[in-house]
């Protein structure tokens, strides 16, 4: 069926219809609120007619429909699915496979260049205080201590 083949004109004032008609009892039972708007629901296919949206709006509707017909009935899309699905497994395959050889290599000791060249290792902090750039005074152990030594030069405890 085509866009023409449908009197759309009678279609869409009979929807539009119906729905003041319901949006007259969502009036009285609910109130003015939900009675105004049911009626701008209600005028939307009407309006959809009258500036030519119609059209648009059953092009987009085809368009979807032929794609998910084409997608769910069509063997080779299903067999492109399968291959990605394939493509994802080999993904993950390999990338544990390479982290454990990784690990592997660093535990033993074996090869520490060609590890190294795989995935560059991070350079590991030496644990406790560093000393100061200009003096024999290591750092503090906490962030706190510098507001610490100002307020015991400040007098305040």
């Amino acid at each position: 069926m085509t866009f023409d083949q449908i009197a759309w004109l009678p279609l869409s004032a009979g929807v539009t219809a119906v729905g003041i008609a319901l949006s007259y009892l969502a009036f009285r039972r609910r109130g003015l609120a939900a009675g105004l708007r049911a009626t701008a629901w209600s005028l939307l296919p009407l309006a959809a007619y009258l500036t030519g949206a119609l059209r648009t709006v059953w092009n987009i509707g085809s368009a979807v429909v032929g794609f998910v017909t084409g997608l769910v009935f069509s063997p080779m899309v299903w067999a492109g699915v399968a291959v990605t699905g394939v493509s994802v497994l080999l993904f993950f395959v390999s990338g544990g496979m390479r982290g454990r050889a990784l690990s592997r290599a660093r535990a033993g000791g074996a090869d520490p260049e060609a590890a190294t060249k795989a995935a560059p290792r991070k350079q590991a902090k030496p644990a406790g205080p560093q000393p100061v750039e200009g003096g024999a005074k290591p750092a503090p152990a906490d962030d706190f201590s510098d507001i610490e030594d100002i307020l015991k030069r400040r007098g305040i405890s």
